[in-house]
Formats: structure tokens, sequence, C-alpha cells
């Protein structure tokens, strides 16, 4: 199966070169779409510089703005089916998740997983270069997530993901609501709900050592009630959902 990684990109114009070329070395062969948001850094330029060399392998899309993470993915989710991949990964441009790790995440999903995630708190999973009151609050943002919505990842918010391309058919992806970390809980809850298999595959999550973080409080409110959202609007939708 022909597979995709979508990159989203805001200012990383320290990160995409390496990150293209360690993504252009791999073995298969995976694709990249990057998904820029008007980086006035240039990191648009750097794509296409590297589009030169692999025209059919490389592809950009261009957006007018900073709109989002999630809006960025529901972009790149819709070019790749209209392209008809059938693996669709997500995936930091900033080396918090390593490129390697795609191999891995590709294993899953041939191997029966309809979703696969990239995840610190399995066994074999962890965190780099990170202080403990950050890993702290991720692993109890993920406890938070189980126990609203019985999810059952136990990554809830990781962002590092291979999807099948049935499931992102199956979503509704006009009706995402959320685009910030939200976003990576609302797509899992809708792929759990369809009845789709999640397998998680442990990573070492590393922090970035380039560029800045575009985590705010904003994204954080924004995940912290998008969840007791998400569980409302279910049980309004099917009342005897438990």
């Amino acid at each position: 199966m022909d597979s995709l990684v979508i990159i989203p990109t805001y200012n990383e114009i320290e990160n995409i070169q390496r990150m293209l070329d360690a993504v252009m070395a791999l073995e298969p062969s995976f694709d990249v779409l990057v998904v820029d948001d008007g980086s006035p850094d240039g990191t648009a330029g750097i794509v296409k510089e590297s589009q030169a060399t692999y025209p059919h392998r490389i592809h950009l899309l261009q957006r007018t703005g900073k709109l989002g993470l999630g809006t960025a993915y529901i972009a790149g989710f819709k070019w790749a089916l209209e392209k008809d991949y059938g693996l669709i990964y997500e995936m930091d441009c900033d080396f918090s998740h390593n490129p390697r790790d795609l191999i891995r995440l590709r294993e899953a999903c041939v191997e029966g997983a309809d979703v696969a995630v990239g995840s610190r708190y399995v066994k074999g999973g962890g965190i780099s270069n990170w202080p403990l009151g950050r890993i702290l609050m991720s692993y109890l943002a993920s406890v938070y997530v189980n126990s609203i919505l019985w999810l059952g990842v136990k990554d809830s918010t990781a962002g590092f993901k291979c999807y099948r391309k049935e499931v992102l058919q199956r979503i509704d992806l006009d009706r995402i609501q959320f685009i910030g970390y939200a976003f990576q809980i609302e797509m899992k809850y809708n792929a759990k709900r369809l009845g789709f298999r999640i397998k998680e595959v442990p990573i070492t999550f590393s922090d970035r050592e380039f560029g800045t973080s575009k985590m705010s409080m904003g994204i954080f409110r924004e995940a912290f009630l998008g969840v007791i959202q998400m569980r409302f609007r279910a049980v309004k939708a099917n009342p005897t959902s438990t």
C-alpha cells in the first residue's frame, strides 16, 4: 500500500530539510505532503527546492495564515484520499517523532490495525528531554480522557499516527470540531466508535531542539473542555449509550 506522511508546518525552517531528507531515506518508501500555513520564515521555499529532487514523492499544500493543526490535517487527509493513498500518517516536523518509527507504524497497520498510534505510555515507550511536571501533565491528560470517554488508548493525545484509508473515508471529516490537541482525541474517538481497531506502538518522544513550540493555554483549554463536549455529543446522539 502506498504511504503518505502529512507534516503540518509553521516556521519550521530549522527542521524541514532534515525531516524531508530523513523520510526520503526510509525503506519502504514514504511520500510526504507538507501543509504549510504561510510560514513567513520561508519553510515552503525549502520544500519547493526539495521537490526538484523528488518531484513525485514530496508534495506541498500552501494555505494562507495560521489556521490550526486540525484543519491542516483535515486538508491533508482529503488530499490523500483524492490521490488514493492506502496508508496515511500524521507526524510533527520538529523531530519529536522519530521518522524511523514510521516503519513500525506501517507494520502495525499492514498486520491488521486500522489505526496505529505512536504511544509514549505503553511498555517500551517513553519521553526524552521533558521536565517531570510536563510528563505528569501529559500522562494525567490521557488518564482524564479515558475516564470520560473510555477510549482505551493509553496515549490519547498522541499525534504520531497511521490510518488505513478506510478509517478516514468513514469518518465525516467535515464534522470534526477541534483544531488543537482535542483534534487528536476526537479522531481516535471517532475511529473507536466506528468499530475500527486501534493499536498502540511504543515510541520515545523527544522534545524539539530547534524552532518554537506551538503549545498554548488555549490549545490545552480546548482539549480539557473538548473531551466533555465529545462525551455530551455522544450521549445526546445515542441516549442508550453508556
